[in-house]
């Protein structure tokens, strides 16, 4: 029988009972899915599926891959309460079960929640009630300097916790050499042995400082779920009050000797853990110094020119239309047009590119890169939310608080793990009252004590989001934009690199390099034809000729009629002329002979060249070529590439002579070459099926459906909207090492996850048993169970300084 969840979906796009049934056949076939209904009239799915075996992402790519759309808003919120993965786990499986929500993810080492829902079903308002309910706080999300001030103030709190903890533990700290005999030498003065003493200063340790672990445990179990309060509250109160009971039943004895307490392992426990907090939340905002960094870069305020008055305004009071002055040597504020000077621009913080870029009236700029050498006017275009910064900024974040499949497993655990704790601490005090020590409650109770310390599922919950989280946001300082942590996982599996080559291989800026004119044509007559014909289309060949012909310092006609024959040219008609420019395919379906241009052809062709045939009236008029060259680094990244143990292949819609050329010059050998922009996920899809683990590396506009298909789409480019929008990961350098770079920083990334799931295991798996068999003192345990956590955030951090090239 399924443990079985509903989820709802609004879907735009039917236009028919079709539509409906095809959608819910789509749904019915996922895994886990056990019924889907689809009511056309209300546009909306209802899903019935086991969450054990599918995850609701699946619904909505199904939905898209079927050509519908799924409706929905996004929320962020910072959560504030938790204590540990598995109060993570509960807020996100509430709010996930809410009708409406498509998708929750809690990020526990950011503390933050990420929402996508329908909100004709649910509102935000709902969520924040729901949450409350449990225990916890949902709180709209902050600006970047606002979640800094809650960060340092949450910082000094845990500060202020663990300084009056030491303070009131420090004295019962020294009363613990009372239970070792071998260090009875040291001096321990007869008033801390009082157990009113001791009570005394344990008290405000157990119930001030500790009065978090209550309050969590108390919302915990009152939802019918446990978590680390538990654990905590359990194991103190335990030492607590049954050092009380011993005080008083020494009071009514007589108060004769000192009776042996466990005060100062209750305070002792709560001081180690309230020390790692503090460390750890010192740690977690290292983790999100990347974005930090980022949101760095741009400029605080903007010279504007506005009713011919110039004013210095905030960066946000700029609006889309203002006139931007900026000098030599400044930031630029937002993304925009200049329309008034020359100058370079700096554009290293979004392509790599050191050189600065010649720029003049008519080009674009990017908000925060830096103007060199001249006064610009640039005229806003994207403000705010909308400038390439603030959408690069917005993809870190979403990949710092998605989750990788093997976090939901760790999540999976930890959900499980505190009630599993609790029966193995029960049975072990059982164990030793009743066959043990029979009958000596005081000699059951330390074991227990110590296994719910020590178990304690804190370094668990942090072990991959901090790896995330520092990975992706060290890979966005080398100009790396992973979209979620999924994708950081993925990448680390791939085995076959298909590469698109003009503007991924090559500079993708090719130019006129030939004209061969065939007898009874005048060379100049022939270029002002295709040069008029070409003008028309938009595809960068043609622009070559274009450029080229106007460089030759000839002047276009008039086009009456143009037609673009996708993957095969164009044809058009100038002053009366029938124009066609093209493949051999175009002319043999034209019935044209090319035989005498043939060996022309192979000869540029194998120089690596672009040859086109040109036919005008319906006769071969000659060929016409256009070479792009070589990126200055594609032959070292795919060297790199091959180094790492990939398969690299070249897929261009260019005839295969062409592509043989440009692939021996980067030392490739395989290539898959004349295939059309439509054909080029077929071939992706073909290296599937093989079992390859297929990556695509494209410009992320033209070939966006091989990147959709492949298992990691990569786009090339300088993190322009599209690309984001269109790729797995964005690679704004422009540079084929990047793909080495991000192959290995997610190897590197998921090593440093399993590390952390080691050592958050490690300390649990080998510390339950030693404390059942009484060999681990509770207060060495409560330090343990810090230390594991701080280990994991450390163990994270390392990667925040991960150097793949000198």
């Amino acid at each position: 029988m399924m443990a079985t969840q509903e989820k709802t979906l609004q879907i735009h796009g039917m236009t028919c009972a079709a539509c409906a049934n095809r959608i819910e056949k789509g749904l019915s076939k996922i895994e886990g899915v056990e019924r889907a209904n689809v009511n056309f009239a209300l546009e909306r799915s209802t899903i019935v599926y086991d969450p054990e075996k599918t995850n609701v992402n699946e619904f909505k790519e199904r939905v898209e891959k079927l050509g519908y759309n799924v409706v929905q808003e996004k929320a962020s919120f910072d959560i504030s309460g938790m204590t540990c993965a598995a109060c993570a786990t509960r807020i996100e499986k509430r709010i996930s079960k809410m009708d409406g929500v498509t998708n929750a993810n809690v990020n526990f080492a950011l503390e933050t929640i990420a929402v996508e829902y329908d909100d004709k079903h649910v509102q935000t308002s709902d969520m924040i009630t729901a949450v409350k309910k449990l225990g916890y706080e949902l709180i709209p999300k902050q600006d970047g300097q606002k979640k800094m001030d809650h960060k340092e103030q949450e910082i000094k709190k845990q500060q202020r916790k663990f300084i009056i903890s030491l303070i009131l533990t420090a004295p019962l700290l020294w009363t613990m050499v009372a239970h070792f005999e071998f260090l009875s030498f040291i001096y321990l003065p007869n008033v801390l042995m009082n157990p009113w003493v001791q009570l005394a200063l344990a008290t405000p340790v157990q119930f001030f400082v500790g009065a978090q672990f209550y309050k969590g445990a108390f919302n915990a179990l009152r939802n019918k779920s446990a978590n680390m309060d538990v654990l905590v509250a359990l194991g103190t109160s335990a030492a607590y009050f049954y050092s009380l009971y011993l005080s008083i039943e020494w009071m009514n004895t007589g108060s004769v000797g000192h009776p042996e307490l466990y005060f100062e392992a209750s305070a002792v426990i709560i001081t180690l853990i309230v020390l790692g907090k503090l460390f750890e939340v010192r740690a977690k905002g290292k983790t999100s110094q990347a974005i930090q960094k980022l949101l760095g870069l741009q400029a605080i305020t903007a010279r504007v020119l506005r009713n011919s008055v110039e004013k210095e305004i905030p960066i946000e009071e700029v609006v889309t239309g203002d006139i931007i002055l900026v000098k030599p040597g400044e930031k630029i504020p937002v993304d925009g047009e200049i329309i008034e000077g020359r100058s370079a621009i700096d554009e290293s913080m979004i392509t790599g590119e050191s050189i600065p870029i010649d720029k003049v009236a008519g080009d674009v700029v990017i908000g925060a890169t830096i103007n060199k050498n001249g006064s610009l006017q640039i005229k806003a275009t994207k403000v705010g939310k909308d400038t390439a910064l603030a959408q690069i900024v917005k993809v870190v974040e979403e990949a710092q608080g998605s989750k990788a499949d093997i976090q939901r497993l760790a999540d999976r655990i930890s959900g499980v793990f505190v009630p599993i704790v609790v029966v193995i601490a029960i049975v072990t005090f059982f164990i030793w009252y009743f066959a043990v020590t029979p009958g000596d409650f005081r000699s059951a109770l330390i074991p227990t004590i110590s296994i719910l310390v020590i178990a304690c599922p804190c370094a668990l919950g942090l072990a991959t989001p901090t790896s995330i989280m520092a990975g992706s946001g060290r890979a966005a300082e080398m100009g790396l934009l992973f979209k979620g942590g999924e994708h950081l996982e993925n990448t680390q599996s791939i085995d076959t690199v298909v590469l698109d080559k003009t503007g991924t291989v090559t500079k993708g800026e090719p130019a006129l390099t030939d004209i061969l004119v065939a007898d009874g044509f005048d060379e100049v007559e022939v270029l002002q034809l295709i040069g008029t014909a070409e003008n028309q289309s938009e595809h960068p060949l043609a622009q070559a000729i274009v450029k080229g012909v106007k460089e030759k310092g000839l002047t276009l006609l008039e086009t009456t009629d143009f037609e673009a024959l996708p993957g095969f040219g164009i044809r058009a008609e100038v002053n009366g002329r029938e124009v066609l420019v093209g493949t051999r395919k175009l002319m043999r379906e034209r019935n044209i002979a090319t035989l005498n241009s043939e060996a022309s052809m192979e000869e540029l062709e194998s120089e690596g060249k672009t040859a086109m045939l040109i036919a005008v009236d319906a006769k071969l008029a000659g060929v016409v070529a256009v070479a792009d060259t070589v990126k200055d680094t594609s032959k070292e990244a795919i060297a790199r590439m091959q180094e790492l143990g990939l398969e690299v292949i070249m897929l261009t819609g260019d005839n295969q002579r062409t592509a043989e050329a440009i692939a021996r010059q980067v030392g490739l050998s395989n290539v898959i070459a004349e295939v059309l922009p439509e054909q080029k996920s077929e071939e992706i899809k073909k290296l599937q099926e093989q079992g390859k683990k297929v990556a695509m590396v494209g410009d992320g506009i033209n070939d966006a459906p091989a990147l959709a298909m492949a298992n990691v789409g990569m786009a090339v480019g300088n993190g322009t909207d599209i690309a984001i929008e269109v790729a797995d990961i964005t690679l704004m350098r422009g540079d084929l090492n990047s793909v080495a770079d991000a192959i290995i920083m997610s190897r590197k990334t998921m090593r440093n996850i399993k590390e952390n799931l080691f050592f958050a295991f490690i300390y649990n798996t080998i510390g339950i048993p030693i404390a059942a068999i009484g060999l681990l003192a509770p207060w060495v345990a409560g330090a343990a169970m810090a230390f594991s956590s701080v280990s994991v955030v450390l163990n994270a951090l390392r990667l925040q300084k991960v150097k793949i090239r000198n």
